[in-house]
């Protein structure tokens, strides 16, 4: 005769645990957890709902229609942060190919090094006439003029051999300040603007920031405010 334990017993019991698992709960906030909170307050409604006055078909395919809103935006939602971050993964691969490169960005200064330097404009429109103006920032007298005559829409780039009006040496090496001042039919236009040469050293990255470019002189800026690359 065979005598069967609790230890068998606690053991089929054990089994049929791990055979009926219950599911992990859903994520808070997540498309499942809203269509399950939404199941259960519809379930207990029908449970409790006024036998001489039940819901009726209207109310209930319009709560089922909002069920299926609620969860088309959250599934919107998701492939939406999911596009982003691929984005954003993406657009860091692209920044980091710009590292050690010369880039335009929008400023009015101007680094000399050894006589030379490199300087830009952007001309939103054709100009009859184009100058750019250096300033010494140390007396804020204008040093130099280039002049640059006739010159059509967009960007123009610029090089300065560091020498003064009238001067046959360089001026000292560092940072200087221009302005670009473009006419038509004797008017200044508004739409020319300096742009300052920069480089990128290196690149980051954040959740929420996005993708930034690090310029040594310029500092932190995105990819939108690049305006060249050289």
């Amino acid at each position: 005769m065979t005598t069967v334990t609790s230890n068998t017993s606690a053991t089929m019991t054990d089994l049929m645990s791990t055979m009926n698992n219950k599911p992990a709960a859903a994520a808070e906030g997540s498309v499942e957890a809203d269509t399950n909170k939404f199941l259960t307050l519809l379930v207990t409604q029908l449970k409790n709902q006024d036998p001489m006055n039940p819901l009726d078909n209207a109310q209930l395919t319009s709560q089922l229609a909002q069920l299926s809103t609620v969860t088309g935006v959250n599934k919107l939602n998701t492939t939406l942060e999911s596009l982003k971050s691929s984005y954003q993964s993406s657009e860091a691969m692209s920044a980091t190919n710009m590292i050690g490169h010369g880039v335009f960005v929008d400023g009015s200064f101007v680094n000399v090094a050894s006589g030379q330097s490199i300087l830009g404009a952007n001309l939103g429109s054709a100009a009859e006439d184009v100058k750019v103006i250096v300033t010494d920032p140390a007396t804020g007298k204008d040093i130099k003029t280039i002049e640059l005559g006739a010159q059509p829409a967009g960007i123009l780039p610029i090089t300065w051999d560091g020498k003064a009006d009238g001067a046959t040496a360089s001026v000292k090496d560092g940072k200087y300040s221009f302005r670009v001042v473009a006419t038509r039919a004797g008017t200044q236009l508004t739409d020319a603007t300096a742009l300052a040469f920069d480089s990128v050293a290196s690149v980051s990255t954040s959740a929420t920031d996005g993708v930034k470019l690090n310029l040594p002189t310029k500092g932190q800026v995105t990819l939108a405010d690049i305006k060249q690359v050289m």
